[in-house]
């Protein structure tokens, strides 16, 4: 049986979102990156094989594209201000579909679950549509816009508002299961492991929330204002702030493990860090790409861009890939911030890369959405 009929039957069973929930807990074990960060703990950790960043094909969206892509059965979902959720094909850039949300999208990504794509736009409203064709399934309103992104576990979508609140939503119907007031708007994605979703606020607290019902099991002071999201690697979660730190918080003692904040140059760390190897690689508005050791915060190396970087790295195979807003998409050495190849998209790169099947895709504020990889012998020789 084909994974996508399978999908279909197991959606039609009362073991639905069980089934389902598992399925895409192993989404980027297959290659999938189904949403913002790849994966429901936000690691950036990608199971392709790191691609050449060998332009196949563009596609202009007409604005600026701030979104990230989710990948899921050889499609590409994204966002962009034009006030769009589009579908294009991964391998040729095609378009499949596109969905009107009636305001912008800016900073949310996609998420792609149980046969919806998942989205918030600038006037609060989250929007389901069937994957296979864009047609609207449901929509929910929050009370202010939505720069965070969905993320879809235990069969809800756990997303926060600039209205101060976090929001469970049954991800099947968009019927409101809880919410949870913070004392600030909600900029960050929630990271999700152990049926907990972790939420870095604007109100300088990390809150570990239940997703089941909605409890807060407890709260971290951040020491600063925070729009990046934090990053789980099952021990510790590791997020940037505005008070130009990045902290690492130990989950279990529910204390900060240790505090990065450069010497030299004092810039908000906007991006959401990536974990692998043993290390947080971050990036900073201070131009430069960080990492740092994940057990003590140490700095292992930086490597220097031509503009601030509120991109979030993707790690795939060894290589971080990394936007800039100097134009530039980089490729970097996971082991010592070595330079492997860069490309020139002419616009800033606020998106984060999203990568999958071979293929890394993001967007340009000049509403350019880019796809690389290895080109394919047997269709060059077409």
């Amino acid at each position: 049986m084909r994974r996508r009929d399978a999908l279909g039957l197991l959606a039609s069973t009362p073991l639905a979102p069980r089934a389902l929930a598992r399925l895409r807990q192993d989404a980027t074990s297959r290659g999938d990156w189904p949403q913002f960060r790849g994966d429901p703990r936000l690691t950036g950790v990608a199971a392709s094989e790191p691609p050449p960043l060998t332009m196949l094909w563009s596609s202009d969206l007409g604005d600026s594209i701030d979104s990230s892509a989710a990948i899921a059965d050889g499609a590409l979902f994204v966002g962009s201000q034009a006030g769009r959720l589009v579908a294009l094909d991964l391998e040729t850039g095609a378009r499949r579909w596109a969905y009107a949300t009636g305001s912008e999208i800016a900073e949310s990504s996609p998420c792609v679950a149980t046969g919806l794509v998942f989205i918030g736009d600038a006037k609060g409203v989250v929007h389901a549509v069937r994957a296979r064709d864009g047609k609207p399934a449901w929509s929910f309103k929050t009370g202010s816009e939505i720069k965070a992104s969905p993320v879809v576990t235990e069969g809800k979508l756990v997303i926060g508002s600039y209205d101060h609140h976090v929001y469970a939503l049954e991800a099947a119907t968009g019927a409101l299961a809880w919410k949870l007031e913070t004392d600030g708007q909600i900029q960050a994605t929630a990271s999700v492991d152990g049926g907990l979703a972790h939420v870095a606020g604007c109100d300088a607290l990390l809150r570990a929330i239940r997703v089941r019902d909605g409890h807060e099991v407890f709260h971290v002071s951040s020491g600063g204002y925070t729009g990046a999201s934090a990053a789980l690697d099952g021990e510790r979660a590791v997020y940037g702030t505005f008070e130009n730190e990045v902290l690492c918080i130990e989950l279990r003692t529910r204390r900060v493990q240790w505090r990065y904040k450069p010497p030299e140059r004092q810039f908000p760390f906007y991006s959401s860090a990536a974990l692998a190897d043993g290390k947080a690689v971050v990036g900073g508005r201070d131009r430069l790409v960080h990492a740092l050791d994940l057990t003590t915060g140490q700095p292992q190396w930086t490597f220097a861009t031509r503009a601030r970087v509120d991109s979030s790295p993707a790690v795939a195979g060894g290589r971080v890939f990394i936007g800039s807003g100097d134009g530039r998409l980089y490729a970097v050495e996971l082991k010592g911030g070595k330079l492997v190849e860069e490309f020139d998209a002419g616009s800033p790169l606020t998106a984060s890369p999203a990568v999958a099947a071979g293929r890394l895709v993001i967007g340009s504020t000049d509403g350019q959405l880019f796809c690389f990889g290895a080109k394919d012998p047997a269709r060059a020789s077409d």
